[in-house]
């Protein structure tokens, strides 16, 4: 029989009631983004294509929907960040087709009617993306996303700023002007063959990190061949980043440009 003594009997059930009345630590909260992408002229395909490879090198899981009417405080309360990839308009009597600009309709043997767009986004979906990203949640906003603050003054408030337009595709030069942000630091400027989108800023000068600039000197009707391509700012206890290049593959995937995105998304979730 093997003898134990009363003094080592205590020692190890004290132990085990130590152990017994530990409880885990519950595992951090992996973040998760909300992808809200396509439209007429931007295929929801091509821009899942691009942002999943963001979103996998940063380890962010996310989820995608084109249901821009689904769009709501509930919806977002979900996620840590919500990112837009779409433009502000709808379609209800149909169109063309994608590339539909000036000249797709010659030739065709019947009439069909001019397509008229309206918005999608109502001014309480513009208060939710407001609120979201005031109570901390993470907004960024890319390329053509700046249209839909056109039809929506609480979208524009937290978004930035708003589309003015774009010439056809060309190379354009993008420069990092905040050489010292988290976002930019010791990215180089460099070269995209993209749209180039001329937008107004509404905020604080200081928060712009990229300029456009067309080096052939070629401008976009009245308004020169520069504007600011690209802002990151506080606003409430949450983030907004723009960026505006984004209407290919290759645009996206440029080196320099696919790093700042998924810095981005990073300085969004405040991960630096």
């Amino acid at each position: 029989m093997i003898s134990i003594s009363r003094r080592r009997l205590f020692r190890s059930a004290a132990g085990v009631g130590l152990l017994g009345r530990g409880t885990a630590q519950p595992a951090p909260k992996s973040p998760r983004a909300l992808a809200l992408i396509g439209d007429r002229y931007h295929n929801a395909d091509y821009i899942r294509v691009s942002l999943d490879r963001v979103f996998k090198e940063v380890g962010v899981a996310v989820d995608y929907t084109i249901l821009y009417d689904q769009l709501s405080r509930d919806l977002l309360q979900r996620y840590d960040l919500f990112v837009c990839l779409r433009d502000g308009m709808i379609w209800p009597n149909g169109y063309l087709g994608p590339d539909d600009y000036t000249h797709y309709a010659r030739g065709l043997e019947n009439d069909f009617p001019e397509p008229k767009p309206q918005p999608w986004i109502t001014e309480e979906q513009g208060a939710a993306v407001k609120d979201f990203v005031a109570s901390g949640g993470g907004f960024y906003s890319l390329h053509n996303n700046s249209h839909v603050s056109l039809s929506s003054k609480n979208y524009r408030e937290v978004m930035g700023g708003a589309y003015i337009g774009h010439p056809e595709l060309r190379p354009f030069q993008v420069r990092v002007v905040n050489k010292n942000h988290a976002i930019t630091r010791g990215v180089p400027d460099f070269m995209v063959n993209d749209e180039q989108h001329f937008v107004a800023y509404d905020k604080d000068p200081k928060d712009i990190i990229l300029e456009s600039e067309n080096l052939d000197g070629l401008e976009y009707e009245s308004h020169g061949k520069k504007s600011v391509a690209g802002w990151a700012y506080d606003y409430g206890k949450g983030r907004v980043v723009f960026t505006a290049a984004g209407h290919t593959n290759h645009a996206l995937w440029v080196p320099a440009y696919f790093e700042i995105q998924k810095r981005a998304v990073k300085w969004l979730l405040k991960q630096m």
